[in-house]
């Protein structure tokens, strides 16, 4: 049984949208891939329930932590003789559940995944394909993993972004339930990272599309509305309530529509880069590095670095983002987007030394930089000084020391 890996990922409501979904699967075998923070979950027993509803034979495989390119084919091993995989998790398990099935499809994409390149972008062949379809369960908001054709993969000292039509699930399960235990701070950190991921394709192209800027413009609104609504909760000491969930769990997966971002440029989110690499070499919260950064990607954009975007666009945007909160937020976008992430209750302390930074900006360099189209004209005393510009200096003995440098690439990069 097959279907197509290559169109738009279907949305399925609660229990009920799942057990139609399945019915052409009775009879069948089924990995179900949940993560161990959420195995004993309301969510994944409505999952398992809907599949024994189903008459689907289920092996269920608990993971824990991130996974490398090594244990990710292990996984895939354990797929032989499954019609179909269902993963239950964040964004991180969804990532896992992505590779896995396509290494389980495409033994031979392995190669592509750990062959030797300094790049951190890791694009498919347009021919590697996924037999087996995927259901995605997203039990965080912000990633929208469930939705997107990219999945992270661990790789010697850092990460590297996968990206391909295989990767896409054949269908996503968006249910509240699923973030019912979510954590206030974690769902601010969610709307965060969902609204940076929409605006930064915005900010970043300099053209003026109307239709997609107006879409844009749209789902940032309605996040930042959302966000608030999360703050008071916060604040309120409640729950937020279903259906604020369920329209932030959607929004996020709209950042990775294709007609969102219909036309802009491939690499007008250098911030994101930034921000992930950040956040992985010094062992934070991809939000906290987000955070942290944001005040400063924006504040050199102002200041005519027409590299990293558009400083009328970017004024405009925020004129409306500031409107859901009037007379809170201030007006100058820099200094407002750092105030939003505090009235968020958003962590946004990074600290780090020169030292730890220079290392830091020698690893964004080399993965995105350097003759890689990634960063464009940006240079690494550009990625420096903004690096320099979104952290505070630590007491001394806070900071570890810098990890050692990667060893240089087996061949030259693969083209991105």
């Amino acid at each position: 049984m097959s279907l197509s890996w290559s169109g738009p990922t279907r949305l399925l409501h609660g229990g009920e949208g799942l057990t139609t979904w399945l019915e052409d699967f009775r009879g069948h075998r089924v990995t179900l891939l949940a993560d161990a923070a959420v195995a004993d979950s309301a969510i994944t027993r409505t999952v398992t329930d809907r599949l024994g509803r189903s008459r689907l034979d289920t092996d269920t495989i608990v993971l824990d932590g991130p996974g490398d390119a090594r244990s990710i084919a292990a996984l895939a091993g354990r797929l032989d003789g499954t019609d179909l995989v269902l993963g239950v998790g964040g964004g991180t398990l969804l990532d896992q559940a992505k590779l896995a099935a396509l290494l389980h499809c495409a033994p031979t994409a392995a190669d592509v995944l750990t062959g030797p390149q300094r790049s951190g972008l890791v694009v498919l062949p347009r021919w590697t394909t996924r037999s087996v379809p995927l259901v995605a369960v997203p039990t965080t908001v912000g990633t929208g993993s469930e939705l997107s054709h990219v999945a992270c993969l661990a790789h010697g000292d850092g990460k590297r972004l996968v990206m391909g039509g295989a990767l896409r699930p054949d269908a996503a399960l968006m249910d509240p339930a699923a973030t019912a235990t979510l954590p206030g701070e974690l769902l601010a950190e969610g709307v965060l990272e969902a609204l940076f991921r929409v605006v930064s394709p915005y900010v970043g192209d300099h053209r003026e599309l109307p239709v997609e800027d107006a879409l844009a413009e749209t789902v940032a609104g309605l996040l930042t509305t959302l966000g608030h609504r999360v703050r008071e909760d916060r604040l309120a000491g409640r729950q937020t309530d279903d259906r604020v969930r369920g329209d932030i769990a959607r929004l996020s997966g709209l950042g990775h529509a294709d007609w969102l971002n219909l036309g802009r440029p491939p690499f007008a989110v250098k911030g994101w880069l930034i921000a992930n690499e950040l956040s992985h070499a010094l062992g934070i919260r991809k939000v906290t590095a987000v955070a942290a950064l944001l005040p400063a990607l924006w504040r050199a954009v102002l200041d005519g670095d027409d590299r990293l975007g558009s400083a009328p666009r970017l004024r405009r945007l925020w004129a409306g983002l500031r409107a859901t909160e009037p007379g809170v937020l201030p007006a100058d976008p820099a200094d407002g987007i750092a105030a939003l992430a505090a009235h968020w209750l958003i962590h946004c302390q990074v600290p780090a030394d020169r030292d730890r930074l220079d290392a830091v900006t020698a690893r964004i360099v080399r993965a995105w930089g350097a003759g890689l189209p990634m960063l464009g004209g940006l240079r690494a005393d550009d990625i420096r000084r903004l690096l320099r510009d979104a952290v505070v200096s630590p007491a001394p003995s806070s900071v570890p020391p810098p990890p050692p440098s990667p060893p240089a690439p087996a061949r030259a990069p693969a083209a991105a």
